[in-house]
């Protein structure tokens, strides 16, 4: 523990009084991930051109590339705990070397599958080997960091996926109007590339779980033993289906309901990265001293009254602070919940508790927006944003349950791999 005891240390004043300060101290691990996020995050452009390469390029129906998506997300469901028990194992390192190199050339051959059921297959084993990375990622950031670390280093990893995603979406449209395959050699090479960054640099992190040390909060032996663990990755999902509500109902919503142009809702997206881009990192790292359930409340009240607020409001101003309202949310809640799992892991089995935290998020994606547009169609947009801004409430309250008012702080177990 030499490293960590030379780390440089910023006070919380000098933090409050400049933000980004703090992250001078962060371990060059976090820095290389970020950089790895960043390369692989630009060049993911194939996921959102999916539906147009499958209905234009091969074919298929709406329904049948619909389904494309169904599949990827069966399988990201499943990608969770199986990385989070890989990484317990073999080590985080390896999982997410093995998941950058092997997505990327997947990706690669992708255009080879030219049936639906072979473009299902491949679409299958995309997912399965691509999203074995986030728990993994996650895993590894908690074991080099200090407790008071892991909120603006949790943060710098999401501004990295945030950067790459405001750059990927815009180049797979250029390249797709060209060429479709030039956008699966470009995102596959990518990846590739994110993956030799990984491989061609020297990381200390634990090698795997005989090097960690076994210790288990509250007797628990099991994910399944530890009843507040459960609670919380409940009131995950409850806040996750709030805020997954931006991909589906929320466009229509304002294009159907309220007569907005797709222009002006992807406008409030544009505010929404900018925002995150600007104030993520330094609101994490002035708020790094919080209460892990001061966070984890803010955040999903922030959730609840930016889109229970659509209830009530019609106008662009009105729209607009509600985004602004559930970006400040989403700030706040996502590295503390991730960094909050960090602190309550026991080292043995962090890639477990990052592998149950992913899946509840991919379940919340597959099931919540499909469920926000039938309660859309069936009791029309006030019900919809008062039962919205209820489940913010309740995981707002689940959490404040499952989470201690003091700090929990364990120290990092670090190993020379």
């Amino acid at each position: 523990m030499e490293e960590e005891k030379n780390r440089p240390r910023v006070s919380f004043a000098q933090s409050r009084l400049n933000p980004w300060r703090g992250l001078g101290g962060l371990p060059r691990e976090v820095w290389l991930l970020f950089a790895t996020n960043l390369v692989n995050r630009a060049g993911m452009m194939v996921l959102p051109f999916l539906v147009v390469y499958l209905t234009r390029e091969l074919g298929f129906s709406a329904a049948q590339a619909g389904l494309a998506f169904g599949v990827y997300g069966a399988a990201a469901i499943g990608a969770g705990p199986l990385s989070g028990w890989l990484s317990d194992r073999v080590g985080a390192l390896p999982v997410m070397r093995a998941s950058l190199m092997l997505s990327g050339i997947i990706v690669l051959l992708y255009p080879l599958a030219r049936t639906v059921w072979a473009v299902y297959f491949a679409t299958f084993v995309w997912a399965a080997c691509s999203e074995l990375f986030r728990p993994a990622s996650l895993a590894a950031i908690t074991h080099v960091v200090t407790a008071e670390q892991r909120k603006p280093a949790y943060a710098l990893n999401r501004l990295a996926i945030n950067l790459g995603m405001s750059i990927g979406p815009a180049l797979g449209g250029f390249l797709a109007t060209v060429s479709f395959r030039s956008m699966f050699v470009v995102d596959g090479g990518t990846t590739i590339l994110a993956a030799l960054v990984l491989m061609l640099t020297k990381w200390s992190l634990p090698t795997g779980g005989h090097h960690a040390v076994h210790e288990h909060r509250d007797g628990a032996t099991t994910i399944l033993g530890d009843r507040k663990l459960l609670v919380f990755l409940l009131a995950e999902f409850f806040v996750a289906i709030v805020f997954y509500q931006h991909e589906s109902t929320l466009s229509l919503f304002m294009v159907d309901y309220l007569r907005f142009s797709p222009a002006f809702y992807g406008m409030l997206f544009t505010i929404n990265t900018l925002l995150i881009v600007a104030l993520e990192v330094p609101l994490n790292q002035a708020t790094a001293h919080w209460p892990a359930a001061w966070s984890l409340l803010a955040g999903c009240v922030l959730f609840a009254l930016g889109f229970g607020g659509l209830a009530i409001v019609a106008s662009a101003a009105g729209i607009l602070a509600t985004v602004v309202l559930w970006t400040f949310g989403e700030m706040m809640l996502f590295p503390a919940m991730a960094a909050y799992l960090g602190d309550i892991a026991p080292p043995a089995r962090r890639g477990a508790y990052m592998g149950a935290y992913s899946m509840s998020l991919s379940l919340a994606l597959t099931f919540g927006p499909w469920w926000g547009t039938q309660l859309l169609a069936s009791f029309g947009p006030t019900a919809l944003w008062l039962i919205m801004f209820g489940f913010g409430a309740l995981a707002a309250g689940l959490m404040v349950y499952a989470t201690p008012r003091r700090r929990v702080l364990h120290s990092p177990v670090v190993v020379e791999s």
